[in-house]
């Protein structure tokens, strides 16, 4: 039976799970306190770039099975299931700021009228679903609610196929009845026989940090052997290649880069961390993880600086702004760090994104030059560098990259470009790991 779900919070998680859960025949309400955003998604648009969500949204939003408001209230007081999916960003210190959490928790304990499943969708350290138990029962004064813990595993730029896809999905839960509920609103997914794992509310919350620290770690561990590979004259895509054919390794996340970014890891391994120091659990590895990864983003500017020398008003063109390619999001982006290094080494910097442009100017304003495409970037530049993985990229006309550039370095970043190629039309190349 299609339920009548309330989705709080907007923001990437939010958007797409209750785009996701209408498309699944659900009746969703997805709510935001920033009216301007509501105003924009009942306009027709969506805040965020994301491959397929423009289509569901459009379908779902026709079909009469979602709807956008910033009643949260109302909202709440009309459904059987609450998604809290609002975020939960870094302090300073690495721990989770859960104060968007705690003013829906607020909100849903004020306006409890009824049964309803409160579901966790935003990743919360250990501890917080039954923190969330506690707090909707003291301020509402009832246990007609149970608490369940689903964390997400959207990969961004692929966040639709993950949705309707996933490799399994986590519910964390306490009573039958919700358990039920749960395993109803995901009813598509069971006929396409997508493992589900079913546990406790603490094991929910850890399997997801656990999860994105070992991926973290995968992608330092080859990036580490990527620069080993530079130091001993070996390949890096032959290594991980070799490594991947190991059943017990696997081949995903063994690209060597400028390290990760994004939304989660970053964020998620120096809440690991802190979950450790507040139980007393020595998390070195993971922390060894986020130090390398910091130092394999300022290592891209040393290989540049290494080949030019002098960064001195040499003109840098920038390819890539986003953390990874089929997304504009700009959050803990290895550019950032790049970029600030080369401004910071009074280079002059020209940029390009397919998506993420805007998100760029509101980081750097007027410090960079920002270009319509990637051949009016690397007009007159000293030095081209690659950050992005983007499919145009890949395919750049090298001929008249170099009728245009000043210089003829490239530093690819991803390692999109054939090197023999590149050399052939009179570069200096410079990838990671060969």
């Amino acid at each position: 039976m299609a339920r009548k779900i309330a989705v709080i919070g907007t923001g990437y998680v939010g958007l797409v799970s209750g785009v996701g859960l209408s498309d699944f025949g659900n009746h969703v309400t997805c709510c935001d306190i920033l009216k301007e955003k509501i105003d924009l998604l009942n306009s027709g648009k969506i805040p965020i770039y994301e491959t397929g969500l423009q289509e569901h949204f459009d379908k779902n939003v026709k079909s009469g099975r979602l709807f956008f408001t910033s009643d949260i209230e109302q909202a709440i007081c009309d459904s059987e299931v609450i998604f809290i999916g609002v975020g939960t960003p870094p302090k300073e210190n690495g721990e989770a700021d859960l104060s968007q959490v705690e003013a829906v928790v607020k909100a849903i304990g004020k306006n409890l009228n009824g049964y309803k499943v409160i579901v966790t969708k935003s990743t919360v350290p250990i501890g917080t679903n039954r923190w969330v138990k506690e707090q909707i029962a003291k301020e509402s004064g009832k246990d007609c609610f149970d608490v369940v813990s689903n964390p997400e595993f959207l990969r961004e730029g692929k966040a639709i196929q993950d949705f309707f896809h996933p490799d399994r999905v986590v519910i964390g839960y306490e009573s039958e009845k919700a358990k039920e509920i749960m395993s109803d609103i995901y009813r598509s997914l069971f006929l396409f026989e997508t493992p589900f794992i079913f546990c406790s509310l603490e094991t929910a919350e850890l399997i997801k940090y656990s999860s994105n620290a070992f991926l973290a770690t995968k992608i330092m561990f080859i990036n580490q052997i990527a620069n080993l590979c530079e130091a001993v004259g070996a390949d890096v895509h032959q290594v991980a290649k070799a490594m991947g054919k190991d059943g017990r390794i696997g081949s995903k996340f063994l690209h060597p880069g400028p390290g990760y970014g994004g939304s989660c890891f970053p964020k998620d391994t120096k809440a690991l961390v802190e979950i450790g120091k507040k139980y007393q659990v020595e998390m070195s590895l993971v922390k060894t993880v986020i130090t390398a990864n910091e130092a394999q983003k300022e290592r891209m500017v040393q290989k540049l600086e290494k080949i030019l020398g002098s960064l001195e008003n040499k003109t840098i063109a920038v390819l890539g702004l986003a953390f990874k390619m089929e997304t504009d999001d700009m959050r803990d982006s290895p550019a950032i760090v790049v970029i600030e290094n080369l401004l910071k080494k009074k280079a002059k910097v020209k940029a390009h994104d397919p998506q993420a442009m805007e998100n760029a100017r509101k980081i750097f304003g007027s410090q960079i030059v920002y270009t319509a495409n990637e051949y009016e970037a690397v007009k007159d530049a000293d030095a081209l560098v690659i950050m992005t993985e983007w499919n145009e990229y890949r395919s750049l006309d090298l001929k008249s990259v170099k009728e245009v550039m000043k210089g003829n370095i490239i530093l690819d970043t991803r390692n999109l470009l054939d090197p023999l190629t590149v050399k052939n039309f009179g570069f200096i190349y410079e990838g990671v790991g060969r």
